[in-house]
């Protein structure tokens, strides 16, 4: 049980500091340019969601790493969560990536 509040809280912080960029972006981007800040801000969660989702469990950093890897003789990287990391990529793609899309899917319509 401490498990999962741990990794439900990590989720939250993960939440949270990319609803705070966000909007600190948005604001930027508004202030700089003008236009309409709750569509922005809506297609910037979109955004940002899609981008963590692909990117938020390093698979991308793993599949680089491969020919070093091998060159090497190491075995592939586990699928775990590490370095005092509780979520796995399908956490950070369930509590943090889905949230945001659906928080910028509500924010446009």
């Amino acid at each position: 049980m401490a498990t999962v509040i741990r990794g439900l809280r990590e989720a939250l912080v993960l939440f949270l500091i990319a609803v705070v960029t966000i909007g600190i972006a948005v604001g930027v981007w508004v202030g700089v340019s003008g236009g309409d800040f709750v569509h922005r801000l809506g297609v910037a969660f979109m955004l940002v969601g899609a981008v963590i989702g692909m990117t938020g469990d390093l698979t991308l950093s793993r599949i680089g790493m491969l020919p070093a890897r091998s060159t090497f003789g190491l075995a592939p990287e586990r699928e775990d969560g590490g370095g005092g990391r509780v979520l796995t990529g399908v956490g950070i793609f369930l509590f943090v990536s889905v949230p945001l899309i659906v928080v910028g899917v509500l924010l446009i319509t």
